[in-house]
């Protein structure tokens, strides 16, 4: 312990010297404002000023605390768009708008706004904590993560995702097999064969996630307003009357908060797996268990636990995914790739030996991320109200301009008018599939897990020559083929155990 204190000691000294406290703000700052808007995303706010800081010739230490500010404040910034008009800045706040954006319809858009920044904080506490104490075995117990496990890790997140399908499963299960559809699309990366691609080059290499997202989100949801707004029917937001959360908030909220941030850092140190995946198993394991506890629960229709937990799970995931970059030299996520890239700029190569060789880059890091989480919930608290007064501005003005930004997103990913159209497609089937009330939850998360899926899939099988076995040999995949039938079957037993004990009392 005391040998960790020492090592925080020169971390501290190295994250609060003047040049790195204002590289820290900046990049806090613009990660924000990168994750506000939709279709950047941390990935490519910390490709973009790669570039930039190596150009600046900052020292290693400080390039590296710059981009991993923009990163976590890239996680704080897309819960903000996520509430207040229902589009996800970045892939991982979709579990946000779930509960964020309904309660932003109820007039408590600047209370939402004040608790995710406060459970985004927690969060990430919680993962910083975890990197201190526990990186070097949780390193190890990442390395035991093989094909076949991460597949099972995949088919426990299907199994979670049935607490998402709402009251008509069967209009959630095909949303989230239109989800594994559209994820299938493009080259085969293993036999090379084109597939539902329709002899389109544009379609080769699939469908991008953000032209899903900002289909289904965006435009469906301007789509949405632009009828009320000729049907004549006011989409008037009610004004905030409290900026911050109250206490009974606050409790109401703690554990689920706890809870979402301790599944996501052990999800975040999964190399590949990623805030998206944490956020969406945090969520559906959350509305299970306070279901099961509470049956006036609101999930979908503005619970403020069901903010608090994907909110807390990202963020934690996010800060989680520094622990395979830093003791293996193996990226956590893509964007933690686009940083290991950057450091090899500087001719330093991250792995075990990093942490005795420079360790003023490693805890400096450590210290920055604790400094930059502090300072982004200091930034984002009194910033509430003027994100806030964003539902003031006409739907004249607003649609329009939520469109244009989101082209913008879109067009920047590959700089073709094809992915323009396709969202335009995209987010006219989002608008007739939420005339019937099928969720769109199920649906994104299909994309998001189904290529993962699949991937990991075929090289367990590869590895075997096709034996299934595989999947069921590690202690790590029995664990979670055992939790996944729990998640599916649980809920199922404790409702029928529910009604047998009530029909009982009644008698």
């Amino acid at each position: 312990m005391s040998s960790i204190l020492d090592y925080l000691s020169v971390g501290f000294g190295v994250a609060f010297s003047v040049q790195n406290l204002l590289v820290a703000a900046i990049g806090a700052f613009i990660g924000t404002i990168v994750g506000v808007l939709p279709g950047l995303g941390p990935i490519n706010g910390v490709a973009m000023l790669v570039p930039i800081a190596f150009a600046m010739k900052l020292p290693p230490e400080s390039a590296l605390i710059l981009l991993a500010a923009v990163y976590v404040g890239a996680e704080y910034g897309g819960r903000i768009t996520s509430i207040l008009i229902n589009v996800p800045g970045e892939a991982a706040a979709v579990m946000t708008t779930l509960d964020g954006y309904p309660l932003a319809r109820k007039g408590l858009a600047s209370v939402a706004l004040s608790l995710s920044a406060f459970s985004s904080f927690i969060g990430s506490t919680i993962a910083i904590c975890g990197i201190v104490l526990l990186a070097p075995m949780l390193a190890g117990w990442a390395v035991a993560f093989g094909p076949a496990e991460y597949f099972v890790l995949m088919v426990f997140a299907f199994c979670a995702l049935t607490s998402l399908l709402g009251d008509e499963p069967v209009k959630g299960i095909l949303a989230a097999m239109l989800g594994l559809f559209i994820s299938t699309v493009g080259v085969d990366a293993n036999s090379g064969v084109y597939r539902y691609s329709f002899d389109i080059p544009n379609l080769a290499d699939g469908i991008d996630f953000v032209v899903v997202v900002i289909g289904l989100f965006a435009v469906a949801e301007m789509l949405q307003m632009l009828e009320n707004l000729l049907g004549g029917v006011s989409i008037e937001v009610p004004k905030s009357k409290r900026k911050l959360f109250n206490w009974k908030e606050l409790t109401l909220t703690w554990w689920s908060t706890v809870r979402g941030g301790l599944m996501g850092f052990f999800i975040g140190i999964l190399p590949g797996a990623g805030a998206s995946v944490a956020s969406a198993v945090a969520y559906a394991n959350e509305k299970k268990y306070i279901e099961g506890k509470d049956p006036n629960a609101m999930f979908g229709r503005g619970d403020m636990r069901g903010l608090a937990a994907p909110e807390a799970a990202n963020n934690s995931a996010a800060t989680g995914s520094f622990i395979p970059m830093l003791t293996l030299g193996v990226p956590g996520s893509g964007t933690t790739a686009v940083m290991m890239g950057a450091l090899t700029l500087y001719n330093i190569t991250p792995g075990p030996a990093l942490f005795e060789s420079q360790p003023q880059i490693v805890w400096g890091l450590i210290a920055s991320l604790m400094v930059a989480n502090v300072m982004l919930l200091l930034m984002n608290v009194p910033l509430v109200r003027v994100f806030a007064s964003m539902l003031a501005i006409p739907p004249r003005l607003l649609v329009p301009g939520i469109l244009a930004i989101s082209y913008i997103g879109v067009y920047a990913i590959n700089g073709t008018t094809f992915d323009l159209m396709l969202v335009v497609g995209i987010g006219v089937l989002g608008y007739f599939l939420r005339k019937m009330n099928v969720p769109m939850a199920p649906m994104v998360l299909g994309v998001v897990l189904g290529n993962m899926m699949e991937q990991n899939l075929r090289r367990a099988l590869s590895i075997t020559d096709g034996e299934i076995g595989i999947l069921f040999e590690s202690p790590v995949s029995i664990s979670l083929w055992v939790a996944a039938v729990l998640v599916s079957v649980g809920p199922i037993l404790l409702r029928r155990l529910a009604r047998r004990k009530n029909a009982h009392d009644t008698v």
